[in-house]
């Protein structure tokens, strides 16, 4: 066995290791489920603000002439975009225990109730509030945003985590189960079992938050986005970080594995927090671009996999003009239309990009090249930043659109990203010529 061999299966076992591993499973199921309740919250806010509102400083439908009477639909998208988007921390916790409890062989609704009640018990249950004279107001009994959105959200899944963890072993110990007669309906009796752990898991929880707060002066809150939550998001918000994992995922590609697949626990929580946040202060009337993110979810897909991972609409253009290979020619063909949404598995596997040395380079490097493109591009003030989540599978053009809420600016961007990721596999397309002429 080659080298090179003996390399990729090794890599084959580690990543069906991070994807197999349940809580990172559990993760990245939970957030696939999600992504609907995401993108309903920043088409909420896209419509409030391009179609509804008469204030906002950019273009709308209500300004038009006769067009006025759209305001009185704001109501509607707000209080959606309000039960979506700020419940987003609450919907992932739900959804990891859920994920994990059956993971951890519980195939009942108990884990997901344990999991949220726990988190709940961790949050203050309270908000301060400072008057215009400079007294502060405590409001009790109240869940603040922080801890229902998304900064609240490492908080919910280690929280989440654990609690169903703790739940699960208590469970499987069977050392507290109630053993009802027969004659109880089963539902009661499951009940029953699980009376115990769920009582345990969510004092446990709630006195461990007690402990420290009354030790430190903080509360879990601040101590896991203090220390873990805002560091992930420093390192994710800079270039070098989101390159970094793109570069993990396209290199676990090369090999013939998914690699956002293996980066998605990673990955989702951090840049669907990042635009969740974005599309909240948008709807705040947040205007300042300082304290919007750049990099975020939508940041991803609108720059940096235009036709699929890799950027393989370049790729796509560049065979069309180049190539003389026909099995090239013909997978090209085959693979325009999903490309358009995004979907390249045809070429990944059917060129193929994976274990090809000449076209892994570029598919490689595209992305890197064209995230450091548009980054530069929106720092300097030419594109505007990002603001709403968008389904993965929109076409290009179409994308830069909406993810920005209309920019001219941000479009441009991407046509120039798709332009340069031509240009870059151009001749790489070129020495598949030659290899092919060589070979005959």
């Amino acid at each position: 066995m080659g080298l090179s061999e003996s390399a990729t299966e090794k890599l084959l076992v580690i990543a069906d290791k991070i994807s197999n591993q349940k809580h990172m499973s559990s993760i990245k199921n939970a957030f696939t489920t999600l992504m609907p309740v995401i993108i309903t919250g920043a088409f909420c806010t896209l419509v409030t603000n391009v179609v509804c509102s008469t204030t906002t400083d950019g273009i709308s439908l209500a300004k038009l002439p006769g067009m006025a009477w759209l305001e009185i639909l704001s109501p509607i998208f707000s209080a959606a975009n309000y039960a979506t988007l700020n419940f987003f921390t609450v919907g992932a916790v739900i959804l990891i225990g859920l994920e994990l409890g059956k993971k951890n062989g519980i195939n009942t609704y108990a884990p997901a109730v344990v999991a949220l009640c726990s988190f709940v018990a961790c949050c203050p249950t309270f908000i301060n509030f400072s008057l215009d004279d400079g007294s502060v107001v405590q409001v009790a009994d109240v869940l603040g945003k922080d801890y229902t959105a998304a900064k609240g959200l490492f908080l919910g899944m280690v929280i989440a985590m654990l609690s169903v963890e703790l739940f699960s072993w208590i469970v499987k110990s069977g050392k507290l189960k109630i053993n009802m007669p027969d004659t109880v309906p089963p539902n009661v009796s499951t009940s029953f079992n699980v009376l115990f752990p769920v009582m345990l898991t969510i004092i446990a929880c709630s006195t461990v938050n007690f402990g420290i707060n009354q030790l430190t002066g903080m509360t879990l809150y601040d101590i896991i986005y203090t220390m873990l939550q805002k560091p992930l998001e420093a390192v994710m918000q800079g270039l070098p970080g989101l390159l970094v994992l793109m570069l993990v995922a396209q290199l676990f590609w090369v090999i013939g594995i998914h690699g956002n697949q293996i980066i998605k626990p990673v990955r989702e929580p951090l840049l669907n927090a990042a635009i969740i946040a974005n599309t909240d202060l948008v709807n705040s009337g947040v205007k300042d671009p300082s304290q919007l993110n750049i990099i975020n979810m939508s940041y991803w897909d609108v720059y940096m996999s235009m036709g699929g991972s890799g950027v393989t609409i370049g790729l796509i253009v560049a065979i069309f003009l180049f190539c003389k290979r026909e099995d090239y020619k013909g997978v090209a063909k085959l693979s325009l239309a999903p490309g358009i949404f995004n979907i390249n598995e045809t070429m990944t596997f059917g060129l193929p990009i994976m274990l090809n040395p000449i076209l892994a380079i570029p598919f490689v490097i595209t992305p890197l090249v064209t995230g450091s493109i548009a980054y530069f591009l929106t720092v300097i003030g030419f594109a505007d930043i990002l603001v709403y989540a968008i389904p993965w599978t929109t076409p290009p053009i179409l994308s830069a659109w909406l993810a920005s809420g209309g920019s001219i600016t941000c479009i441009i961007t991407q046509l120039i990203c798709i332009a340069v990721s031509i240009l870059i596999y151009i001749p790489f397309v070129i020495a598949a010529n030659k290899q092919q002429a060589a070979s005959e």
